[in-house]
């Protein structure tokens, strides 16, 4: 037998080029959907964190109310926005602040909720927390 005919007895195997430039062509389509999604989800953490720490302190100031009316040992005085930070386990992460904001005598006698300011300092962002001021 000749190199002919032993090359005829194998199977071909392998893939044509069309083929291949078909599975390029495609993944290059997948890639270009899907980069876009994530080269900017430092933004979006950035959001989310800014909301997750409005929230909290909005809980902290409602569970600082609570612990404060049932027994005035418990708790912090809030007499000003920028106090909540102090109900707030841990305390107020960097990178954020309060606008200071007094609460009315008034405002605390009736329990009156009253909204704050939180900024996020890297990005100038802001979010609204509630807080209720107590003595």
């Amino acid at each position: 037998m000749n190199a002919k005919s032993l090359q005829a007895l194998r199977p071909q195997s392998g893939f044509t080029l069309i083929e291949l430039v078909m599975v390029i062509v495609i993944l290059a389509v997948l890639a270009a959907v899907a980069i876009p999604k994530f080269v900017d989800l430092g933004a979006d953490a950035k959001a989310a964190a800014l909301s997750g720490v409005a929230g909290s302190l909005t809980s902290a100031a409602s569970v600082n109310y609570a612990a404060r009316k049932v027994n005035t040992a418990n708790g912090v005085t809030v007499t000003d926005c920028d106090n909540v930070k102090n109900a707030l386990q841990g305390g107020l992460p960097t990178g954020y602040t309060i606008t200071a904001r007094t609460i009315t005598a008034g405002e605390i006698t009736a329990g009156t909720a009253i909204s704050c300011t939180l900024t996020q300092t890297s990005t100038s962002a802001t979010a609204t927390f509630t807080a209720v001021g107590i003595n």
